[in-house]
């Protein structure tokens, strides 16, 4: 990859040009020392400046249709006006690390488009269906003048309180009758969702469909209350017939609305920040540790003697732990 300043970065995502943001975000996914160092400049300056914005996270099953909403739901965003960027997460293959990286091939028509930018990125060993530098990436496309932020995650079941914690709005989506999809969805997801979508909502499906809402919307009436008083909401869409996204734009807007009314959406956000900076906090400390030779070699000893089932894994921890507080001290 090609070096350039902080200045550069700075100047081109000012002035919106799209191959500046994917070469800050490759910068900012980047491992290597001097990327990282201007990378966490770049990330200090956008941030004074960053634009209002309204950051989407998607999640489903497999088969849901989520490509197909989002370039749908892109589009008519892009028709109300606004810049949208899709984060779409691709799952990384355990033997490879690679990923296919596909999601540009089916959202072809939103991805022509001038007004979207979509980069699609490989989920590699982070949990959770998301990139670990996804929130980085929305700062940039944020400070690149994008005012939608859609982030479409690999599916669910991971552990969707990361892509919560991310994300202002959190949409669920699933199809017509799908009965055995929930109960593969833990409740947790159903509680954490501030609405959920019933996709392909049409043709021989649409009674189904409207059943299903039904249906979903008294099983929510069991859950507690929220604590911000929103309650999740449901509708239709038909992502084939291009139906519903004025309903679900409708529903994020009335979010927005409610949580800006009591000042949650700016707390959200400010909880949001000091999860992440807990969390990129203790990755270095990790990081800083592992790296020390002298717990490396005590590593690399304790693996070896747990997998030739020398010493319990209880034991080797305790070891491990041990050193790392001696070294400490």
């Amino acid at each position: 990859m090609k070096r350039f300043d902080l200045d550069y970065y700075i100047t081109g995502l000012k002035s919106q040009n799209n191959v500046v943001l994917a070469q800050a975000i490759t910068l900012v996914e980047s491992k290597r020392k001097t990327d990282q160092e201007i990378a966490d400049q770049l990330l200090n300056e956008i941030v004074k400046g960053s634009q209002p914005s309204i950051r989407i996270g998607i999640t489903g099953t497999p088969g849901v249709g989520k490509s197909s909403f989002i370039e749908g739901f892109g589009s008519y965003l892009i028709d109300q006006g606004k810049k949208v960027a899709v984060l779409a997460i691709d799952p990384s293959s355990q033997k490879t690390g690679g990923s296919i990286l596909g999601d540009k091939t089916r959202m072809e028509t939103l991805s022509r488009n001038p007004q979207a930018y979509i980069r699609p990125s490989a989920s590699g060993n982070t949990l959770g269906g998301v990139n670990n530098r996804t929130r980085e990436a929305v700062l940039l496309c944020e400070a690149a003048g994008y005012d939608a932020i859609i982030v479409e995650t690999v599916g669910v079941g991971q552990s969707e309180t990361l892509v919560n914690n991310m994300v202002d709005f959190f949409l669920l989506m699933i199809q017509p009758g799908s009965g055995d999809d929930l109960q593969g969805i833990k409740k947790g997801i159903m509680e954490m969702a501030h609405g959920i979508v019933i996709n392909k909502a049409d043709g021989d499906q649409a009674k189904l469909a409207k059943q299903s809402k039904k249906d979903l919307l008294s099983a929510l009436h069991l859950f507690a209350p929220s604590e911000t008083g929103w309650s999740t909401q449901v509708e239709l869409c038909s992502a084939l017939e291009k139906t519903g996204f004025d309903l679900v734009w409708q529903m994020v807007q009335s979010f927005q609305s409610a949580m800006r009314s009591n000042s949650l959406f700016e707390k959200n956000r400010s909880s949001q920040n000091v999860s992440w900076f807990e969390d990129r906090a203790n990755f270095g400390i990790l990081q800083e540790l592992v790296d020390q030779p002298k717990l490396s070699a005590l590593q690399q000893e304790l693996v070896l003697k747990v997998r030739q089932n020398e010493i319990s894994v209880s034991k080797a921890t305790e070891e491990m732990l041990s050193a790392v507080k001696e070294l400490l001290t």
